[in-house]
């Protein structure tokens, strides 16, 4: 059973397509790389699957039931989380506190009992604040829990934006371009936690990425998007050979 699948997904916009018939299947715990080049269609993919845009024709369904109809919020409690390209965080919140943030869709005390700090109150905070500090200690960010996040460079903030998302232990995860401006040490140290989120947890990860050396390592399969059509899929050395993929997109880059 597949854990995300596509069929047949198109969006336009003012009449101009941004996706075409685009199908894809991505099973349990595998990493899917998403290439192509600028104005493909990769982050309209991510935008269609997580809710924030709808697709006019074909259906999308997560664990085999149909998310393309329902609001961000309800995909989220099915078990689908993303980042995105630029930061999420709030600045004058610590770490730990963006971290339980994350958790806001799940809290079941209402405002009033926040509010009078009952005893279920502080009990759902206690839980909250440990999940987000076993959530930091798996991406090796605990030293960073009580600084105000404006305070972290780009690359913590980006691992960061990825812990947080973790904390709601989904089931999927969809990364929109988490290598962008990182050094050389940070591409390594996030090629092995995107590895360890898949092998130790066991979940889907949707990787949209610029930096090629990074995708062609870590994903066990990859899809290519050129002008908003699939134009080849496979595992990565099958990508790297492919024709169509050196012309559209792999050719020009190796050439920048």
């Amino acid at each position: 059973m597949s854990r995300l699948h596509l069929e047949n997904v198109g969006v336009a916009f003012g009449g101009v397509a941004a996706l075409t018939g685009v199908t894809i299947t991505v099973p349990p715990a595998e990493i899917r790389g998403i290439i192509g080049p600028n104005g493909a269609g990769k982050t309209t993919l991510l935008n269609v699957i997580c809710g924030l845009s709808r697709p006019q024709t074909g259906t999308i369904t997560l664990d085999g039931k149909r998310i393309d109809r329902l609001k961000p919020s309800a995909i989220a409690r099915r078990g689908l989380r993303r980042t995105f390209q630029t930061s999420r965080l709030f600045g004058g919140l610590t770490v730990l506190e963006n971290m339980v943030t994350g958790l806001h869709a799940e809290t079941r005390a209402g405002l009033l009992a926040c509010a009078l700090r009952t005893s279920a109150a502080r009990a759902e905070e206690a839980e909250a604040i440990e999940r987000a500090r076993r959530a930091l200690d798996f991406v090796g960010a605990t030293a960073m829990a009580e600084r105000p996040a404006r305070d972290l460079s780009f690359g913590q903030q980006r691992i960061v934006e990825i812990a947080r998302a973790l904390v709601c232990e989904p089931h999927t995860l969809l990364l929109d371009e988490p290598a962008v401006g990182l050094s050389l040490n940070r591409l390594l140290e996030l090629d092995r936690l995107l590895r360890r989120i898949r092998d130790e947890r066991g979940m889907t990860l949707v990787l949209i990425e610029h930096v090629i050396r990074l995708v062609m390592e870590v994903s066990d399969r990859m899809t290519v998007l050129s002008s908003g059509r699939v134009i080849a899929e496979g595992t990565p050395s099958a990508v790297r050979a492919d024709p169509q993929v050196i012309e559209a997109y792999l050719g020009t880059a190796g050439h920048a």
